[in-house]
């Protein structure tokens, strides 16, 4: 069951934690979240930088972050259990293309030790619902590779289907891997104003 209430600030509260847009503020709180999970998230994610683990790398990084935000061009989320500072997880919507397509890309990641709560789940669908309802997108694509077990119960959780499968679609932890594609179509979508 979704409960939320969706402010002008962008947060979304979801009971016992809060997704909001992520801001200049959360540089330590960032950098300490990709610090802690570095191994946990490596064999998902990207090669990253040494950069990308310091308060400096994030720094230039959430600079950047802010003037896509601004020009509405991406949307980086951070997870917050309530009672705490720590961020204990993101959701990012990248490759926004509005008009005729009203669509966009999501990734995610759970700190290791908030797995198994329903927490990701909870976190995405209140996202997304926002990005469909606040930002009026149709679409909404998802790709995991098809070993992760976890991040295709979550994407089935949310509304996302299967649309394919990709050779080759990302360049995962220095290797090429191929991905099951999915999507979330937003039914109640109307043209933006």
């Amino acid at each position: 069951m979704f409960h939320s209430i969706i402010s002008r600030a962008t947060s979304i509260d979801i009971g016992d934690a809060t997704v909001r847009l992520i801001t200049t503020k959360d540089v330590a709180a960032i950098t300490a979240y990709y610090q802690r999970n570095r191994a946990f998230l490596q064999p998902w994610e990207p090669l990253r930088e040494e950069a990308f683990f310091t308060e400096t790398g994030w720094h230039r990084r959430l600079e950047q972050l802010m003037q896509l935000h601004k020009h509405k061009m991406a949307y980086y989320f951070v997870i917050q259990q309530k009672g705490s500072d720590e961020i204990c997880g993101v959701v990012n919507y990248s490759n926004l293309v509005r008009h005729p397509f009203h669509a966009c890309h999501v990734g995610y990641s759970l700190d290791q030790d908030c797995q198994g709560q329903g927490l990701m789940s909870r976190s995405l669908a209140a996202a997304n619902r926002w990005m469909f309802e606040d930002q009026s997108f149709h679409r909404i694509m998802a790709a995991y590779m098809p070993r992760n077990a976890k991040s295709a119960a979550v994407l089935k959780k949310c509304g996302f289907e299967i649309e394919g499968e990709a050779k080759d679609y990302l360049l995962i932890n220095g290797k090429w891997e191929d991905h099951i594609l999915t999507a979330c179509i937003n039914e109640d979508w109307t043209m933006p104003i």
